[in-house]
């Protein structure tokens, strides 16, 4: 790991005006996908700003009805959360089966949506990467891509987003809330915070020099049944290879989002419409502009059936 200079910010204003000064600088939380990417070099921050102080970890109703959940919330007391557990259970499922509680015990609901791919190339700093290191080339693309995107891939990237978390709160049409270094503050659908991979997969998200998240905030509960299915090659905290998150009516309407297909929460608002015609012609839908490798083809099945499996787990 390399020598950093570290600071506990006071404010929110400052710790974004912190951010902005330095390019070098990345804001610390939870720390459990940061200091693992600083132990193999592949974050190289020269300083940190600890922004745990902040008071960022609160769980309030907001007057709409709906729920604003802190930055700095830890995953274990958002999984437990009374109201979260019985008005957006969906997002509680994926939660505890996104990691082992010790982890669950230090990751926060920001660092969650910001944690990085876990390609294994991207993690291999003898591989070109081009999300590590932009314009090296991409080792996936012609190399072992069984857990790779089908989807929103380009030609420059086909890696994954990894969070449980975020597949939920893109079902659940949730809205993050951030901070400027100016001092001002935007309110980004989750479905327009990560971004595709395109010719620059190392930039992830819309967030702007020095913006952090502060809250996320959650729609007033939508009722129906909540499912989190996901599919993965051991059953004990491994990542997703397809992962279903969903929220289905008494009538077969719902909403339903995707993960492990690629390289952020993949929803289709038109798919919805097609759920109470079955879960053939919504994967379709789902996934119309797939570009799967020979080895990870499967996955295109394999959403269809985890979906269907959804459907008439809601159904009974």
């Amino acid at each position: 790991m390399r020598a950093f200079t570290y600071e506990r910010a006071s404010s929110v204003e400052a710790a974004a005006k912190a951010a902005a000064s330095n390019p070098e600088a990345k804001f610390i939380a939870g720390g459990t996908n940061l200091l693992d990417l600083m132990k193999l070099e592949i974050e190289t921050p020269t300083h940190l700003i600890d922004i745990n102080g902040l008071g960022l970890d609160k769980i309030e109703t907001t007057a709409d009805g709906g729920l604003r959940i802190g930055a700095l919330v830890r995953n274990t007391d958002l999984a437990a959360h009374e109201t979260v557990r019985r008005d957006y259970g969906l997002l509680s499922r994926a939660l505890v089966a996104g990691a082992s509680g010790q982890l669950r015990n230090r990751a926060t609901t920001a660092g969650n949506l910001l944690q990085r791919t876990r390609c294994p190339y991207f993690y291999d700093t003898n591989q070109p990467c081009n999300k590590r290191q932009p314009g090296s080339g991409c080792s996936a693309i012609g190399g072992f891509s069984r857990q790779h995107a089908v989807v929103g891939t380009s030609d420059a990237c086909i890696a994954t987003h990894p969070s449980d978390m975020a597949i939920a709160m893109s079902a659940l049409d949730a809205v993050v809330e951030t901070a400027k270094s100016d001092g001002s503050r935007r309110s980004i659908p989750i479905a327009d915070f990560h971004r595709l991979p395109g010719d620059t997969p190392h930039i992830e998200t819309i967030l702007e020099s020095g913006e952090f998240i502060t809250a996320v905030v959650l729609p007033p509960p939508f009722g129906g049944k909540h499912i989190y299915r996901k599919v993965r090659d051991r059953a004990s905290y491994a990542f997703a290879i397809v992962s279903i998150g969903a929220v289905i009516q008494q009538d077969g309407t719902g909403r339903v989002a995707v993960g492990g297909v690629a390289h952020k929460p993949w929803r289709i608002e038109a798919a919805d419409t097609e759920l109470p015609k079955g879960a053939r012609v919504t994967a379709s839908a789902l996934l119309a502009d797939a570009r799967p490798t020979e080895q990870n083809r499967f996955k295109i099945d394999l959403v269809e059936r985890a979906l269907g499996a959804v459907i008439a787990e809601a159904r009974d």
